[in-house]
């Protein structure tokens, strides 16, 4: 491939074999030439973008060893999993934590990552972490008293650590609420551009590190996008999916753990035309995806219901998997109403937390990307005890899950409510998994019980392109197999 590339006049930036990619760089016509497509600027109801129309084309010798080549097209692939609602009042993390019985310790030798997305056009984001530090030593956040985490910036692709918009609640969001959780682990901060390149690049960095960061033991992504857009054309190629997919299944093998909320406007996922959607990585099978729920009290008593923005449903794009089978899913509400993987596993508290901002307290800020990050922590904590990563979790969750010698490890959430919004039809919260918060809250300290006894007995291309105008095109990704 870089023989290729350098005899079309393209500029290799690096090669990566344990990533499997090649990262070139060339202008807008010689990317047409070399890959024999049009490269045009395009423009949406949300946004103007780089892309084309029709195949991509490699010389015969290059199509059995190149899986894609991501970074010529450059839509927008992720949103922030938050839908802007502001609550009354807020509870912390810890508060959470405890109530959810997560195990008490610090978890110095692991790290946690968490996925940032940005557009130098649409918006960056980043964090201050003066921000970060108050948060975790002032009355303005959680308090004195907990360790501010170690933090490391890997810059992936696009602008890097950048604040200055409103997509920084997220990115402070997720490392306040992992650190919270978590003590003392360090988090490693992706930032990448929101478009393929940057979830291809992102998930292989992480995976196999190249800027002398350590490789996570989980990660926490709080961005994603529905599968379908609202004319029916997929927004993530199949192509991309099946990348991501298939790095996810990567991770998975190496041990690392990956949640990802389930993100928010309910079953509608921001398309808007009257049929129900869930968001991609969400629903991808190598994946722990959280939904969302709601704390506080009824009559007078603690009560937890379910979040109503809470996305969560059936995969249009991924079959029901294995460890799914025999827990009664129902068919998507979709017509021909077909089955699929479900989401959301798990759910969590998703009402909002505050956040330290500019030296002052922000929030509460609501939405199922507080989910993923709060878990992420939970799995720290465990791997730490454990003394080895947990890895893959939802074959072993589904097996506990369904196992009638196992309690208490999951408080079901069954009170009725739907995740329909916005015209769209949706889903009911009710005994056992359901489609709006899984099987339910975890338990973290019965989680830590049974993974102990499972441990103890058992013996387990990518090519980046700048926008146009611009006529260079810093940096592709192709995929090898």
């Amino acid at each position: 491939m870089a023989d290729f590339a350098r005899a079309s006049g393209l500029t290799v930036v690096s090669t990566n074999a344990a990533q499997r990619v090649v990262l070139i760089s060339g202008t807008v016509a010689q990317m047409n030439q070399a890959f024999f497509v049009d490269l045009g600027q395009y423009e949406s109801e949300t946004e103007k973008y780089r892309g084309r129309e029709g195949p991509i084309y490699l010389p015969d010798e290059l199509v059995p060893v190149v899986e894609g080549v991501f970074g010529l097209d450059n839509r927008r692939m992720a949103r922030r999993a938050s839908n802007g609602f502001n609550p009354a009042s807020s509870i912390t993390p810890l508060q959470v934590a405890h109530d959810y019985k997560f195990p008490a310790g610090n978890a110095p030798s692991q790290t946690i990552g968490v996925f940032e997305f940005s557009d130098p056009v649409i918006g960056n984001c980043g964090y201050v972490p003066g921000d970060v530090t108050d948060y975790f030593t002032t009355n303005l956040g959680i308090g004195p008293g907990l360790p501010v985490p170690p933090l490391k910036d890997v810059k992936v692709n696009g602008p890097g650590n950048s604040p200055g918009t409103s997509n920084d609640i997220e990115v402070l969001l997720d490392i306040c609420v992992a650190g919270a959780v978590a003590p003392k682990a360090r988090v490693n901060v992706y930032f990448a551009t929101w478009d393929e390149n940057g979830w291809v690049l992102s998930i292989k960095e992480a995976i196999h590190p190249t800027q002398g960061e350590t490789k996570p033991s989980v990660v926490s992504i709080s961005w994603d996008m529905a599968e379908y857009e609202s004319g029916g054309n997929l927004s993530w190629t199949q192509t991309a999916m099946n990348q991501v997919s298939a790095t996810f299944q990567e991770a998975a093998a190496a041990g690392v753990t990956i949640f990802v909320a389930a993100g928010d406007q309910g079953s509608d996922c921001q398309v808007g035309n009257g049929s129900a959607h869930v968001y991609y990585p969400a629903s991808d099978p190598w994946i722990t995806c959280c939904g969302g729920t709601e704390i506080g009290t009824e009559n007078g008593s603690y009560a937890e219901v379910t979040w109503p923005n809470t996305g969560g449903g059936i995969s249009a794009n991924f079959p029901l998997p294995a460890w799914q089978s025999g827990v009664g899913l129902p068919p998507s509400v979709n017509p021909p109403h077909k089955s699929g993987r479900g989401i959301p596993d798990i759910a969590g508290y998703s009402n909002g937390y505050s956040i330290v901002q500019g030296g002052s307290t922000r929030g509460p800020f609501p939405g199922t990307s507080e989910t993923a990050p709060l878990y992420a922590g939970l799995i720290a904590l465990i791997n730490e005890q454990l003394g080895q990563p947990v890895g893959y979790l939802n074959p072993t969750l589904y097996a506990l899950a369904t196992d009638p010698r196992v309690t208490g490890l999951f408080r079901d959430i069954n009170d009725g409510t739907s995740n329909a919004q916005n015209g769209a039809p949706g889903y009911t919260s009710g005994p056992g998994w359901d489609a709006c918060t899984g099987w339910g809250v975890l338990n973290g300290s019965t989680l830590l019980t049974e993974l102990q006894a499972i441990y103890t007995n058992s013996a387990i291309i990518s090519l980046l392109l700048p926008p146009r105008p611009v006529t260079l095109i810093p940096s592709l990704a192709v995929v090898l197999l």
